[in-house]
């Protein structure tokens, strides 16, 4: 059964504002609402500004998010203001998000204040839920962020109890237990489901109060009255999925994880050399995961989590599945360098985000074989070393023109459907091709014979063996502008310098557009 924690941040525009000026300043990081002076952000309004956050001192005074802020500055004299960023809100946010990784391997992004955490399966590697709560708990209010916290079987639920209990309640005593969720929020108000506020109004107005009392309702008049909007979910869907009926998704920031190997330092790592020391320990674990399953790995990510709430990210790729330690480890020791620990790093793990089936393989004695797997450990280390995109390699593609007859593609990609020819199969061509064919002017003795002097480059060139031609048809799918005969002659000139030079057009089709001749391509 889903287990789900979510996560309220009541005061996150602020906290996040006081975080960012503590850190420029070098600072202690503390929450904003701790200050003396009534403080808040505001925005923009019909009827003008409106507060966006309010911290505890402004709340204490009676201001609330939503309230203009002529009405705020009647009842609280002193308040300070300054203008909101949603912006920055929204990337703090997501920041955050990945930093939550370190708890569970799919997090998610719940409105603009909050968030959700499936943790099924990861509550034994904290010591429970209670314990992973309480530890939620004390690192948000390390980092000096307001939260509250809620677990239960669903979404809705677990947002649910985060966000309509008591404030003075324990973490552990937020927790809905398995299969309880209708019981733990019955209780509290139909505005928990994240209803429409229209919906909740007329349903206090009908006396419906809590969830409890709404669960009681007749289905089908429920569905009736409160019908589904097109931006908004209907009361009964709300209700279905907060109780568990139907399924509510979850849409991660980071993909989640096929294995994974996660380790808590005791101490934070300040030195980047440490970094490696980590790997030695993750990798194993990791690779022996990899091998049960009979799985190979193409992508493979290391987070390291701050103590200052930000996650840093390494990764590696490879051109074919493997889960050859030595190998992958070396792969991050080209890039490890770059991980910067910030205050320390003290947690950190290891993600297989792309994996492959990798059966065993019986190793060839002959050269060839060889030769395969040394050129796709070259790949890797080029693309750790150099980038990504950096290294690709050449595909054949099923056209007569030869400029076109390859294509660069990344390496690890599946073959194309059409294999090089061989050497024995055709004319040889030369060592280097043109991207684009360079126009020359040619002296020959008729229009049908090779030429026997050639100007290319500002340079005339008088030839001393010609061999040819080699005509070239195009596609007859081929725009009309591209569908020109090609004559390719191999030229060597009187200096011993070969040339790949064609004519493009037929001789004696048309008087009044004369063959032209380029020169694609130089031998040796």
């Amino acid at each position: 059964m889903k287990r789900v924690i979510s996560i309220w941040l009541p005061r996150w525009p602020i906290d996040r504002l006081c975080r960012e000026r503590a850190q420029e300043s070098a600072g202690a990081t503390q929450s904003a609402a701790v200050g003396p002076t009534p403080f808040a952000l505001i925005a923009a309004g019909r009827r003008g500004p409106v507060l966006w956050s309010v911290d505890c001192a402004a709340g204490a005074a009676g201001l609330h998010c939503g309230m203009r802020l002529a009405d705020a500055r009647a009842l609280c004299a002193n308040l300070a203001t300054e203008p909101a960023d949603p912006m920055s809100d929204r990337k703090g946010l997501e920041r955050l998000a990945l930093w939550c990784n370190r708890f569970a391997p799919c997090c998610a992004i719940d409105g603009d204040d909050g968030l959700l955490l499936d943790i099924t399966g990861c509550a034994h590697l904290f010591g429970g839920e209670a314990a992973l709560m309480n530890e939620i708990t004390e690192r948000f209010v390390g980092l000096g962020i307001d939260t509250r916290t809620g677990l239960a079987d669903t979404l809705g639920g677990a947002r649910a109890l985060a966000r309509f209990r008591p404030q003075d309640l324990r973490p552990e005593e937020r927790i809905a237990g398995f299969g309880e969720v209708g019981g733990a929020i019955a209780d509290l108000p139909v505005e928990a489901l994240g209803i429409a506020i229209a919906d909740a109004h007329l349903l206090r107005r009908l006396g419906i109060v809590t969830i409890g009392a709404l669960d009681r309702l007749p289905r089908a008049a429920l569905a009736r009255r409160f019908p589904c909007r097109k931006q908004e979910d209907g009361v009964l869907l709300r209700l279905d999925r907060a109780m568990g009926r139907c399924a509510e998704p979850i849409s991660p920031v980071a993909r989640a994880p096929a294995c994974m190997e996660r380790l808590v330092l005791s101490e934070p790592l300040i030195d980047r050399d440490g970094v490696n020391a980590v790997l030695d320990r993750l990798m194993p674990g990791l690779v022996a995961t990899l091998d049960r399953q009979g799985l190979g790995v193409r992508n493979l990510v290391l987070w390291c989590y701050r103590v200052d709430g930000g996650a840093v990210r390494c990764a590696v790729s490879t051109a074919r599945a493997t889960r050859s330690e030595d190998h992958l480890l070396r792969l991050f020791r080209e890039t490890a360098g770059t991980v910067d620990p910030g205050f320390g790093i003290d947690c950190a793990a290891l993600h297989a985000v792309r994996v492959e089936p990798l059966e065993p393989v019986q190793p060839l004695l002959t050269e060839n074989g060889h030769r395969c797997g040394d050129v796709n450990l070259l790949i890797d280390r080029l693309r750790a070393r150099l980038g990504t995109d950096a290294v690709c390699r050449l595909e054949p593609v099923d056209c007569h023109r030869p400029e076109k007859a390859e294509r660069e593609t990344m390496p690890g990609r599946d073959p194309a459907p059409f294999s090089w020819p061989g050497v024995s199969d055709g004319p040889q061509r030369p060592f280097r091709l043109f991207d684009r064919p360079e126009p020359v002017d040619v002296i020959a003795e008729a229009p049908e014979s090779p030429p026997r002097l050639f100007t290319w480059r500002g340079a005339c060139r008088s030839v001393a063996r010609a061999a040819g031609p080699e005509r070239i048809e195009p596609e007859w799918w081929a725009d009309m502008c591209e569908r020109t005969v090609r004559d390719y002659y191999s030229i060597e000139d009187s200096d011993g310098r070969r040339y790949w030079l064609y004519r493009a057009g037929r001789c004696g089709a048309d008087r009044r557009s004369q063959p032209r001749w380029y020169v694609h391509g130089l031998y040796g």
